[in-house]
């Protein structure tokens, strides 16, 4: 029976792998931190979540195996209609979205009251239209008025969009789509002058939320920095996350056993690393930390193997930007970042995030899955070079 299961699942058998653990460990820490949540608001069904929480996963790598059967390059097709579908969203959603912990990041679709990010629909569109811009103007992308100024608009303006109410997804969207340009041989200078911008940009409204805290998310900003700043009045989260990984030790108090559960605030999202921590340790943090980076670069080999340079492009910038919100959700849980408000992908309990977040895993795998179907180690000349960028820029 299982060998009749596996045969029908194709693509990376070791991210498939991943997947799998990555949703256990998912239940685990979801059931574990919020027991008492579920029993103090649902008549003390203490399962509540865990049952909630299930359904979603299952849902997503539903949607995962459905997207991995797709041939990728229909995605490139796809990207468009997304990208131009998460624009007019954004921008709804800045206007009227859903006010939640001070920030509209969500839409709520009437009749089914399910709220969902449109930034999570608009990194994936972004991510797959730069990589079939790339794709199709690899002769003009040394020119900057012809190649680079079109592509660099769009993602300038999606991440603009994203960025009032999710600065820090905004972020991390932006530089993984320098990434996959640099990837792409774009001009390093445009590149560089870019980063330079974007420095200015920053400053610039930093600047601002200090001149104008009473701005939208200027207060929110500014208190984020100036609680990271200062060593000496650390904000409550933070000491509470500190707490939960001095407690948890090298292996831990074992699973269920977590105290901070009742003090940390968004123990099962945000800080569900901290939980992780108390109850598996700093052993069960470094596996959990061996997962993404061996997804990582089992992403990689994929890249190398892909049948065309879209599905190099479109796997290198999923699997960078899902790995890089693991790492910076890890990082504000162990106080190296600011707190940004960023899950933990396929970890953290959540919605339609897990959704996206395992359609991206699903086309990743789609790409794989071509691969292995024609079995070829490099797609050609083109993806030698664009490879070779990472190591030295055209």
């Amino acid at each position: 029976m299982l060998k009749g299961i596996t045969s029908k699942i194709q693509g990376d058998r070791w991210i498939w792998l991943i997947v799998i653990l990555l949703s256990l460990v998912s239940l685990l820490a979801v059931y574990s931190s919020t027991g008492t949540l579920a029993y103090r608001y649902h008549a003390g069904n203490t399962e509540y979540y865990l049952l909630k929480h299930f359904s979603l996963l299952a849902l997503g790598l539903l949607i995962m195996y459905i997207a991995h059967l797709a041939d990728y390059r229909i995605y490139s097709r796809v990207a468009q209609l997304l990208l131009l579908l998460s624009i007019p969203l954004l921008i709804v959603t800045l206007l009227l979205g859903s006010d939640i912990n001070e920030a509209k990041r969500w839409i709520t679709l009437p009749g089914i009251n399910l709220s969902f990010q449109t930034s999570d629909l608009a990194k994936l569109a972004l991510i797959m239209f730069t990589a079939r811009y790339l794709t199709r103007h690899q002769d003009e992308v040394k020119n900057f008025k012809q190649g680079f100024l079109p592509i660099i608009s769009i993602i300038a303006l999606v991440c603009l969009l994203i960025a009032p109410a999710d600065f820090s997804s905004a972020a991390v969207l932006f530089f993984t789509c320098l990434l996959i340009l640099f990837i792409g041989r774009i001009r390093w200078t445009f590149l560089f002058g870019t980063v330079i911008a974007g420095a200015a940009v920053i400053t610039l409204v930093i600047l601002l939320a200090y001149s104008f805290p009473e701005v939208g998310r200027f207060k929110t900003w500014t208190t984020r920095i100036e609680e990271f700043s200062n060593k000496t009045d650390i904000p409550y989260q933070v000491q509470q996350s500190k707490i939960a990984i001095a407690e948890g030790g090298l292996f831990g108090k074992g699973p269920g056993n977590s105290t901070q559960r009742n003090f940390l605030p968004h123990p099962y999202s945000d800080f569900i690393f901290s939980i992780i921590l108390e109850e598996y340790g700093l052993i069960g943090g470094i596996l959990l930390i061996v997962l993404y980076l061996l997804f990582l670069l089992r992403c990689i080999r994929i890249v190398l193997k892909s049948p065309g340079t879209f599905g190099a492009f479109m796997a290198i910038g999923l699997s960078i930007s899902l790995v890089i919100q693991a790492f910076i959700n890890m990082g504000v849980a162990v106080n190296l970042l600011p707190v940004t408000g960023l899950t933990l992908p396929l970890v953290s309990m959540g919605g339609t995030s897990i959704w996206f977040t395992s359609l991206s895993i699903g086309i990743i795998l789609s790409v794989s899955r071509k691969a292995e179907q024609e079995d070829e180690t490099l797609p050609g000349e083109l993806q030698h070079e664009a490879l070779n960028t990472l190591i030295k820029p055209a």
